[in-house]
C-alpha cells in the first residue's frame, strides 16, 4: 500500500491522496505489480490504521467532504528524497530488481540520468544506519544482482541446497493473524464512534435519528 500511495503521488497528482476505493484499485491493478494481489476494502482500511500507528501514513477528510483520503509520510518518516521515494516504491511493487530495472521501471516518477545515479541512491539507502534496501547475493544463471527493500525489518531466507527439516509455518503466523484482527477492531469501533456522535448531535438539534 505504501508503494502505491508513493506511485500514484506522482503519477495521477490529481488523484491524490487516495480514497479508500481509490487505494484498492491501485493496490490491485494488474500492470506495474509483481505479485498481483486482490485486497478488500477490508484489508485496506485495517493495514491503513497499522501504517498510522507506525508514522508512515496519514488519513483525512477534506473541508466538506464524507470522504476519506490516504496519503504516505514516508519522506518525513525516513527523510527521503523523490528519488529515494521512486526506487523504494518499485521495489515495493515489483520485488527485487536489478540497477537496470529499476532505472526503466522508476521513469514515470522520477527520471535517473544513469545507472551510476541508481546505484547510488541504492548505496545511500543501504547504508543507513537503519538500513533501507539491500543487495542481494547474485544467483546462479544472473548476470546482475538484485535488490530489494527492507521497510518491514525482515530479511530474505537465503537460497540452500539443504532440505529443511522443519515443518512449514503458517503464512504471517498467528500473531500476524491476531493484529489484522485488532486492527480491525479499532477500525470499527472508530466507524461506531462517529456514527453515535453523530445521533447526539441530531438528537440534541431535535432532528429525527436517521
Amino acid at each position: 500500500m505504501l508503494g502505491a500511495l508513493v506511485e500514484k503521488e506522482t503519477t495521477t497528482p490529481e488523484a491524490y491522496p487516495l480514497s479508500t476505493n481509490g487505494l484498492v484499485l491501485a493496490c490491485n491493478q494488474r500492470s506495474s505489480r509483481d505479485p498481483v494481489v486482490e485486497y478488500d476494502e477490508r484489508t485496506v482500511t485495517a493495514t491503513m490504521l497499522s501504517l498510522r500507528e507506525r508514522g508512515l501514513a496519514r488519513t483525512q477528510r477534506g473541508e466538506g467532504s464524507r470522504v476519506y483520503k490516504h496519503a504516505h509520510t514516508l519522506g518525513n518518516a525516513f527523510d527521503t528524497g523523490p528519488d529515494e521515494l521512486a526506487v523504494l516504491s518499485v521495489l515495493m511493487l515489483r520485488g527485487p530488481q536489478t540497477i537496470g530495472e529499476l532505472r526503466t521501471r522508476t521513469e514515470r516518477q522520477h527520471a535517473f540520468a544513469s545507472l551510476d545515479a541508481v546505484d547510488s541512491v541504492l548505496r545511500g539507502l543501504a547504508e543507513r544506519e537503519s538500513p533501507l534496501v539491500r543487495q542481494l547475493p547474485r544467483q546462479p544463471g544472473q548476470k546482475e544482482a538484485r535488490w530489494r527493500h527492507v521497510l518491514g525489518g525482515g530479511e530474505p531466507a537465503e537460497a540452500s541446497t539443504e532440505p529443511s527439516t522443519r515443518a512449514p509455518e503458517p503464512a504471517g503466523g498467528r500473531a500476524d493473524t491476531l493484529a489484522a484482527e485488532v486492527a480491525e477492531l479499532r477500525s470499527e469501533l472508530a466507524a461506531l464512534r462517529e456514527e453515535v456522535a453523530r445521533l447526539r448531535s441530531q438528537m440534541d438539534a431535535g432532528e429525527p435519528a436517521t
